[in-house]
């Protein structure tokens, strides 16, 4: 009766942490570039009380195995490509496509970003396109820096970045270094929308060649891909999982107290 409540518990555990899933996603809502999870789950080793055994084609052809219950065996970041709202702000930015922004973080070290809502950072004469914390984005020739007299940005769909002046001439400066990852669910979540390789993302693959990053869209942003009634469903699913293992705990603790109270 023991193994009941054990089992039960590892049920309740695995949907607390379910519930914190969803409440997550639901709090991004509207979260630029975020990226929903779904928490996954597995089953416990089993306990064999009696194998199968055939002989000359008689016996039992199953075995008796009894469970452990469960344990959350990943947590999955799904890259679909979120709404695509207009906002007509030249510095926003949204990629079409699986590609990611290269931003360069804290200690020199490259971040990776679906979060395009970019900002001027002026510095004397030097003016550079930044990230809302302040970091560098990078384009194919480093830090995007878009010189003096800047009176228009024109990114096309290629991340081509070419600037008017305040004297009517235009000036190419470069591209927007745009990546994709073989397995992007393996990118290592570290908060303010940023991400980092890591061995199970593998490496970054520069785009700039063949756009297979997908389409750079000016003025556009992209906001967070979690389906508000689809996380509801969910939730609602979880709470009653957590009930029915409540339930089994309630119900061999109230079978452990009749065994209890038995009298000759």
């Amino acid at each position: 009766m023991m193994r009941a409540l054990w089992t039960a518990s590892t049920g309740m555990t695995a949907q607390q942490l379910n519930v914190d899933n969803i409440s997550n996603n639901l709090a991004n809502v509207n979260t630029i570039g975020y990226k929903k999870t779904r928490a996954e789950f597995k089953d416990l080793l089993y306990e064999t009380l009696e194998r199968d055994t055939i002989r000359d084609g008689e016996g039992r052809p199953v075995s008796i195995q009894v469970g452990h219950g469960v344990r959350t065996s990943a947590i999955t970041k799904f890259f679909t490509t979120g709404n695509l709202e207009q906002t007509s702000n030249p510095y926003d930015l949204a990629i079409d496509g699986q590609g990611f922004f290269v931003v360069l973080g804290p200690n020199e070290e490259e971040l990776y970003t679906k979060d395009g809502s970019f900002k001027l950072s002026v510095d004397g004469d030097t003016v550079r396109l930044v990230t809302s914390d302040g970091y560098f984005v990078q384009g194919d020739m480093g830090d995007i820096e878009l010189g003096e007299d800047v009176e228009q940005v024109i990114i096309d769909e290629a991340g081509i970045i070419t600037v008017k002046r305040t004297d009517g001439t235009l000036e190419e400066i470069g591209g927007l270094a745009i990546v994709t990852f073989a397995n992007p669910a393996g990118l290592e979540s570290v908060g303010s929308n940023f991400y980092k390789a890591t061995g199970a993302s593998g490496e970054p693959v520069d785009t700039a060649n063949d756009g297979s990053g997908g389409k750079v869209l000016q003025g556009f942003l992209e906001y967070s891909n979690v389906q508000i009634v689809e996380e509801m469903v969910k939730l609602i699913q979880a709470q009653r999982a957590y009930e029915i293992n409540s339930k089994s705990i309630q119900t061999a603790d109230e079978m452990l107290s009749l065994a209890n109270n038995l009298r000759r």
